[in-house]
């Protein structure tokens, strides 16, 4: 009985304890809970504050974005404002020359009729009179002109090269006034210096003595010089200076460094003169390339055809609007580039054509086109790709444009141009009249060699002795000045001078 008592207590405190136990541990359980979902809460309002601070820090930025991008809109609006301000300002300008240019038109037309029918009337009285004489006379026109002109054609050979000397030789008397005069005009008309500045250099010496050296014996290292270089060789009473005279910079500067050569190596003569023209004249043509290929490596242009890097060379010998053309040329291509950028458009392309704008100018090829047609023909004979050739093209308007490209070629070029002394473009149709006159004497049979001399007031052609007579060159010298006198335009007078020289040469073994 002891022991069912025993085990009934043991029983009994056994459950007790395991109720105190479980009671105790729901209580440490809901303390437990309790904490973990206050901890809870707290890192809870900690996060939303933290998200909170994030949103507010990115919309800040997000703010200051906005605004930034919003002023570089506003600035890039008023740039194209104004832009646009200045082209309708341009615009209105090309209206109002358009205008004038209408104007005069109309009245040239108005002056045309009238000297049209002024010409009728001439010629219905000179048909008039010529019927007239046939009747007196008995015989037509025609007849009387062939034989008019087979009585008299040995006659008026010979008087008209009487006629001729006696024109130079009055011309000679008076010279010195009519240029005194023409010099006069010119200046108060123009007041530039362009054309000195582009067609003289001078070559400095030690001293005087070597003057006479160079001139030779009766002139016949000059003469050879002169004729070597087609420069125009002026030994005056300058000190320690001699002139250099010709409207091509090439021939100026192989000029120039032939004679430092000469002088250096002091032996002057005529068979040395020849030796050092030639190999002046290869290694003008290396630094000619050689400056195209530096000029393409400075603006990064790559891939030219090396036609092309030689006229980008030979570039630094010409001039454009009083401007270095090459100089003008690299000028307009970092502008091309610079608005090609800001434009978001091709920077390598713009810069390309910007290059190659004025290539036209010192192609060549003796072609009547204008410079920027001729310039796009060159581009597409050598490989350029079609929105280059078309740019090169059209930045004067020779055709349509029809890339991004041509117009900002356009613009830049006109920018790089557009400053005071625009009107020395009368050097370029100076040069064209020049090289008019050496290519008219050149067409004619048996010349060799032709040079415009003295701004155009001599033109000295020299021809084959194996191919024209003594008396051929008097023929030839008349022929070319009516032809010059008929065909061309030119103020004051055009000497003409034929020089046929026969040289033997034999070799010593």
């Amino acid at each position: 009985m002891l022991y069912l008592y025993l085990a009934i207590a043991v029983v009994l405190g056994l459950l007790t304890g395991a109720g105190i136990y479980y009671v105790i541990s729901r209580i440490a359980a809901a303390n437990l809970l309790k904490k973990a979902e206050e901890e809870a809460e707290v890192m809870k309002k900690n996060k939303i504050v933290e998200a909170k601070e994030k949103y507010i820090a990115l919309k800040l930025e997000y703010d200051n974005t906005v605004r930034e991008q919003d002023k570089r809109i506003q600035q890039h609006e008023q740039r194209l404002q104004q832009r646009e301000q200045q082209l309708n300002q341009r615009q209105g300008d090309i209206q109002r020359s358009l205008n004038e240019v209408n104007q005069k038109t109309q009245q040239i037309e108005q002056r045309q009729q009238a000297l049209d029918y002024k010409q009728q009337e001439v010629e219905k009285m000179h048909r008039d009179a010529e019927k007239q004489l046939e009747q007196l006379s008995g015989m037509s026109a025609e007849e009387a002109k062939k034989q008019l002109v087979e009585a008299l054609k040995d006659e008026a050979k010979t008087a008209a090269m009487s006629y001729i000397n006696e024109i130079m030789d009055n011309a000679r008397l008076e010279a010195n006034k009519e240029a005194k005069k023409i010099i006069i005009q010119t200046i108060q008309r123009v007041a530039s210096e362009t054309a000195a500045e582009n067609t003289v250099s001078v070559f400095h010496i030690e001293n005087d003595e070597v003057k006479g050296r160079i001139i030779g014996r009766e002139g016949r290292n000059i003469r050879a010089l002169e004729a070597a270089t087609g420069v125009e060789i002026i030994v005056d009473d300058t000190p320690e200076a001699i002139t250099l005279s010709a409207f091509d910079p090439v021939r100026r500067e192989i000029a120039r460094l032939s004679l430092h050569q000469l002088v250096q190596d002091g032996r002057i003569h005529p068979a040395r003169i020849e030796e050092v023209v030639a190999k002046v004249t290869k290694q003008v043509e290396e630094e000619i390339i050689e400056t195209g290929k530096r000029t393409t490596i400075d603006l990064g242009v790559h891939g030219l055809h090396p036609e092309l890097v030689r006229l980008v060379g030979k570039m630094k010998y010409r001039s454009s609007y009083g401007q270095n053309l090459l100089q003008h040329a690299r000028e307009t291509a970092n502008l091309c580039a610079a608005m090609a950028g800001e434009l978001g458009l091709n920077v390598k392309a713009a810069k390309r054509a910007g290059l190659l704008h004025d290539i036209g100018k010192v192609s060549d090829e003796d072609v009547e086109l204008p410079h920027a047609e001729l310039g796009m023909k060159l581009c597409e004979k050598y490989g350029e790709k079609p929105d280059i050739c078309n740019a090169v093209g059209a930045h004067h308007d020779e055709c349509e444009m029809t890339t991004l490209i041509a117009p900002i070629v356009q613009a830049c070029d006109a920018i790089s141009g557009a400053r005071p002394g625009a009107r020395r473009e009368i050097v370029e149709s100076y040069v064209k009249r020049l090289n008019d006159l050496e290519n008219m004497a050149m067409s004619f049979p048996g010349v060799v060699k032709t040079y415009a001399l003295q701004a155009g007031r001599e033109l000295r052609v020299i021809v084959g002795a194996d191919k024209l007579s003594d008396k051929d060159t008097e023929l030839l010298s008349f022929d070319l000045a009516k032809r010059i006198q008929d065909e061309m335009t030119y103020p004051g007078q055009v000497k003409v001078t034929v020089i046929r020289e026969v040289r033997a040469v034999n070799v010593a073994k």
